[in-house]
């Protein structure tokens, strides 16, 4: 399916659509005022709330995240020239660019450049398509989704990109196409994305959350949530503290995703399987992979989809992680890392790529790694199993919110990745009212998300505006807290507006 076209802001927007009306105003005003002339068509691409299953898309493993309404917005022309102009509705935080259609190709990750997203876009489209050259266009960009908020401000950006750029030349890949081209762009600014980001943006619905799976191919399934009086509503709350994962991947994102890859590739060869074509042949080898092709052939291997299935496969993972890495309940140093699989620390550095994503660390925690891996899948597979099960006697409240809250405890004491500003946050809702409070997207900073009834929305909201916000940040306007405090609701994917 390819990206769809919207001709009414309603059929993008559930909620402000009038704002939004003014917003898509200002936007085609702005780039008349630029470039002399309207825009032929608007790209607009999502961020995204990661409901659960936290770390594990570059495990392989699935996740269930939706869409939201903050978005990245770009208004493009055609200019019938060999020039790219870029340009932002922040000018003075974004200071507009112009590159030919050939030097937009070159990316330094070096540098923290705002363009280099609109780079990463347009070239891991070309490059799909292996084409060195396109239409020159002028475009110009307007995003709601905060950089560093844990929302894929960075996906949104790239996605949006992708839609603009294919238009404008002529091109109509699928969703499937796009999100996956989307994820192995970031990878020109130095990101090792795993792919959730990219797939909720291109294909969210209006309605439904989204149950990933990556390996053995991206399948994206829509998932109602359940019916309850009072509803289920989702609140985000953002920490403020930015997380930029350009900027903090060597000791955080990247190392994370290191940690998992050398792993997987210890576990495979604990499990006896190493050397299997399966193993041995993939780059990268994953936790799922790994999972996959101990089963495989075995009794059940015709059920592999069912919810018992996955249980079982990943409790026994559980267990097998424990007796692969538990004699390193402190980590591992490189060279012992090296020594368990009869290479070289250099080589190993090799292996998991760490020339275009570098990591620093002295111990690398395998083990908790793992235990989060295994454990925070289980915990996606059960989530979805809860939403569609249809029991009205089950209260989806505390089923719910009690995944979300383990899975807040394992991001924190095994895959380390929250910090003191998500707990406060989190404790602070659950106080008030909230059922199952979370961070969500990488950690670290960036925002939460918390599970709760409709009618304890505004309750939870103030809670959280007169314990955090008030108290951290006492100078912060009220649209500044409208931007950091929000109620949410499963959102469209990217799409293109009509003009």
């Amino acid at each position: 399916m390819a990206a769809p076209i919207a001709k009414s802001l309603s059929d993008i927007y559930s909620l402000n659509v009038d704002a939004q009306s003014q917003r898509y105003a200002h936007l085609v005003a702005k780039f008349a005022e630029i470039y002399g002339a309207k825009p032929e068509f608007v790209a607009r691409a999502p961020g995204r709330v990661n409901i659960i299953g936290e770390h594990i898309d570059y495990c392989g493993f699935p996740v269930f995240p939706m869409a939201i309404a903050p978005d990245t917005l770009i208004a493009v022309r055609a200019n019938g020239t060999d020039r790219v102009r870029v340009a932002n509705v922040n000018a003075e935080k974004y200071p507009a660019r112009d590159f030919s259609t050939a030097d937009i190709f070159a990316i330094d990750s070096t540098v923290h450049e705002w363009s280099n997203y609109f780079k990463c876009g347009y070239r891991g489209l070309f490059e799909h398509m292996g084409r060195t050259e396109g239409a020159g266009f002028d475009a110009l960009l307007d995003g709601t989704v905060p950089a560093g908020g844990g929302l894929s401000s960075s996906a949104a950006f790239v996605c949006a990109t992708q839609l603009a750029v294919q238009r404008v030349n002529g091109i109509d890949l699928s969703q499937t196409e796009l999100a996956s081209i989307a994820a192995g762009a970031e990878r020109y600014v130095g990101v090792n994305s795993g792919g959730m980001d990219q797939t909720a943006s291109i294909m969210g619905q209006q309605g439904s959350a989204l149950f990933i799976e990556f390996h053995p191919e991206l399948r994206a399934t829509p998932v109602k949530l359940p019916e309850s009086t009072p509803a289920l509503a989702f609140i985000i709350s953002n920490t403020l503290v930015v997380s930029d994962k350009h900027v903090t991947a060597p000791v955080c994102y990247n190392l994370r995703v290191v940690e998992t890859r050398i792993g997987a590739l210890i576990l495979a060869k604990h499990l006896g399987i190493a050397d299997r074509p399966a193993c041995k042949d993939v780059d990268p080898l994953t936790f799922k992979i790994v999972m996959d092709e101990y089963f495989a052939g075995s009794e059940n291997a015709s059920s592999v989809d069912s919810v018992q299935t996955w249980i079982d496969r990943l409790s026994a993972m559980l267990t097998a992680a424990d007796q692969a890495f538990g004699a390193h309940p402190t980590g591992y140093t490189r060279e012992e890392m090296a020594a368990a699989l009869d290479m070289s620390p250099a080589d190993l550095g090799a292996k998991v790529h760490e020339d275009l994503f570098p990591v620093r660390a002295d111990r690398f925690q395998l083990l908790q790694r793992a235990q989060h891996a295994f454990s925070e899948a289980l915990r996606v597979v059960r989530f979805r199993q809860i939403c569609e099960s249809g029991d009205a006697r089950t209260d989806y409240f505390s089923a719910l919110g009690d995944l979300m809250n383990q899975s807040q405890d394992s991001c924190r004491d095994l895959f380390e990745c929250s910090c003191a500003e998500i707990d406060e946050l989190c404790a602070i809702a659950r106080n008030a009212g909230s059922f199952g409070s979370r961070l969500t997207g990488a950690g670290w900073g960036g925002c939460t998300v918390h599970l709760v009834p409709q009618d304890k929305v505004k309750q939870v909201k103030q809670a959280l505006a007169d314990k955090y916000y008030a108290k951290r940040f006492p100078d912060l306007s009220a649209a500044q807290l409208d931007n950091a405090l929000f109620a949410t609701a499963p959102g469209r994917g990217a799409c293109y507006f009509a003009l």
